[in-house]
């Protein structure tokens, strides 16, 4: 048999999706929406948008099978994808999608540090039924989470961290237009953890001028956390 490796698409487009229906139960979802952000982001992926087209009308049992296609694909297994066009009767190119959408919305949800139930509310936001979301909340908090978020988190944007940082104060005593300048300067090394090594120097006035606008930055972190849209639900 053939197999093949699903690679899933990253690119978003604008949401479409909101909340249908009456009652008080529609209106707290629209207040939970308003006061925190989805786990897949306001953007919905467009893998994910045409996956929730596909599978609104599988049964559980096809479902089920692709949603452990995808948790291998996750683990960095190969997915035979004749094998599964055989089991669902569907073709290649629909389970490339399905499996695709799949597979970004399992990563975002394992990314994501909501609750299982949160994640739920999302999941209805989506028009996922109620059956497939109990199934993506089952595979995304058992017990082999830990080991799938390690491998969700391995396509995840990464930027380099600070090592390491040695620095000193160098003063100048004379330049070739000056014979007596004496003008303090910070002269900083950098090793990031690539390994690789940067220095800086700047006038002391510059020094201080950086200092203020990280304080200032902080500040404003701090004051963006303090916002209720941000902070993380219990």
């Amino acid at each position: 048999m053939s197999t093949a490796r699903l690679h899933q698409q990253q690119q978003g487009v604008p949401s479409s999706h909101g909340v249908s229906g009456g009652g008080g139960g529609s209106s707290a979802a629209g207040a939970a929406a308003v006061d925190r952000t989805p786990f897949v982001g306001h953007r919905i992926p467009d893998e994910v948008k045409k996956m929730i087209t596909l599978i609104s009308g599988l049964d559980r049992s096809v479902f089920r099978l692709l949603l452990t296609a995808t948790v291998s694909a996750l683990e960095g297994k190969e997915v035979n994808v004749k094998e599964l066009q055989e089991r669902t009767k569907q073709t290649e190119e629909t389970i490339c999608v399905m499996i695709s959408g799949l597979y970004r919305l399992l990563q975002l949800a394992l990314r994501s540090t909501q609750k299982s139930e949160i994640i739920n509310e999302d999941l209805k936001e989506l028009k996922i039924s109620d059956d497939f979301s109990m199934d993506i909340i089952n595979a995304v908090t058992g017990q082999r989470r830990p080991f799938l978020l390690k491998h969700a988190l391995v396509d995840a944007v990464h930027l380099n961290r600070l090592e390491s940082l040695k620095w000193r104060v160098d003063v100048g005593i004379s330049t070739s237009v000056l014979n007596r300048l004496l003008e303090p300067s910070v002269h900083m090394e950098m090793i990031l953890t690539d390994g690789s090594i940067h220095h800086i120097e700047v006038p002391m006035q510059k020094f201080h001028e950086l200092r203020y606008n990280v304080a200032h930055v902080l500040k404003e972190i701090e004051g963006l956390e303090n916002r209720s849209i941000l902070k993380i639900q219990d």
